[in-house]
């Protein structure tokens, strides 16, 4: 019955977040919204809603270790297993000045988190800044997309609505159902995840931590490996890396900022002594890549995927 309502909640999430995503896509396309404002909030917002809905309730049910194992536990799976497949299918690219900043940004995110994890917990001063920093970088891309994409609207809009299969005439009453099915479920799903979850780790006698890190971390991550494939298939690169680095960035400072907020977080050993390294590790893995404009080919997508396996094998054996 715990891995049932594990999976029924995984499910129920991966469903909710579909639908709030193309939902809230279709609607900001038929008010004209730029496409690059809409892929950097609603899209990467909206990715990430389920990673922001179980680190919630996670800390609001006294669980620090799957709050902060899911996000931790999600930004490594983003990289090495949301890249990793994409580039079994086609070699992946980003490069250009949007996407160094963006990297920069990553980085610059993961310092300042790391820095509040060594600490030992996450008070909700802590929370207040790393909310703070993402509210700040949505305003500062908003601010950027405006005057850098007005001329090529039309034609991104299109990509975008055929990436995220949303339907541009959709009617208005379908538009609403979509988005009131995925604010309704969101956090029903996440309540059945973190409830099997938490079961299956004192059955199995795994840490809260392990199990965030992998099993939760991984489905709250199925949004941005399908956003990922779909736009390797496309061949839309910059959409495939964009994705997953702004989901990282969306992560670090708003769902663990939210989660510190709703109460504060004691880190567990295993999270500051290894599982961040590994995060860091992997965020540094893009920097080549992104900044030397070089591809993720099918033997660096392999090489992703035997890493995280190890990784997963480590997490979970303790």
């Amino acid at each position: 019955m715990d891995a049932i309502l594990l999976t029924l909640g995984l499910v129920i999430l991966v469903g909710a977040g579909d639908a709030l995503v193309r939902g809230a896509v279709a609607l900001s396309l038929q008010f004209g919204i730029p496409a690059f404002i809409i892929s950097v909030t609603v899209v990467a917002i909206g990715t990430s809603v389920p990673e922001l809905l179980i680190s919630v309730q996670a800390a609001l049910a006294d669980a620090p270790g799957i709050a902060l194992g899911n996000v931790v536990g999600s930004n490594i799976a983003n990289v090495l297993l949301v890249l990793g497949i994409p580039a079994l299918i086609v070699p992946i690219a980003g490069c250009g000045p949007a996407a160094h900043r963006n990297l920069y940004l990553m980085l610059g995110a993961t310092v300042l988190f790391s820095g509040f994890i060594l600490g030992g917990t996450l008070f909700r001063w802590a929370g207040l800044v790393l909310v703070s920093v993402a509210l700040f970088l949505v305003w500062d891309s908003v601010r950027m997309a405006r005057a850098a994409r007005a001329g090529r609207n039309r034609e991104a809009l299109d990509e975008l609505a055929e990436l995220e299969d949303a339907d541009p005439e959709m009617a208005t009453w379908k538009v609403l159902l979509l988005i009131a099915a995925g604010i309704v479920g969101l956090p029903i799903g996440a309540h059945f995840l973190i409830d099997g979850a938490r079961a299956i780790a004192r059955d199995f006698g795994i840490s809260e931590a392990a199990i965030g890190l992998t099993v939760v971390a991984v489905g709250t991550s199925l949004p941005e490996l399908a956003t990922t494939v779909m736009a390797a298939l496309r061949r839309q690169a910059d959409v495939a890396i964009g994705n997953v680095i702004g989901s990282n960035i969306f992560n670090i400072t708003a769902v663990i900022g939210a989660a510190a907020l709703a109460a504060p977080l004691a880190v567990p050993v295993e999270i500051a002594s290894r599982d961040l390294w590994v995060m860091i590790g992997a965020s540094l893995v893009l920097t080549p890549f992104v900044l030397g404009c070089r591809r993720i080919g099918r033997p660096v997508g392999a090489v992703f995927l035997l890493l995280y396996g190890v990784y997963i094998y480590y997490a979970l054996a303790g």
